[in-house]
């Protein structure tokens, strides 16, 4: 059986305009993931409070296979040629594996 594969992504933003051009970005491309992407589990996009210029993505994949196919989806390929018009900075942190109570549908 293959390990889950995940990752959390942290975006800081240039300026309010930016924030909403990135959030305009990451709109266009939740739809992609959600229509044709079942390897994807979980797909979060978060605000941080009092960090009005702060984005958190959890992504969750079924291994790391369905990563790949994930990064190579024209969606997500748009989304990482266009996104760096509005970033200060971005932080990843890679994850696998994991245990506690996963979510159901």
């Amino acid at each position: 059986m293959s390990e889950a594969f995940g990752l959390v992504v942290r975006f800081t933003l240039r300026d309010p305009r930016a924030a909403a051009g990135f959030d305009a970005l990451t709109e266009l491309t939740l739809r992609g993931i959600t229509s044709t992407e079942p390897g994807t589990l979980t797909y979060l996009v978060h605000t941080v409070p009092d960090e009005p210029l702060v984005r958190i993505f959890y992504e969750l994949y079924a291994d790391r296979e369905a990563f790949d196919v994930h990064e190579r989806q024209p969606h997500t390929r748009h989304f990482l040629a266009e996104r760096e018009q509005y970033l200060a900075g971005v932080e990843v942190t890679w994850l696998r594996g994991g245990t506690g109570k996963p979510a159901t549908r």
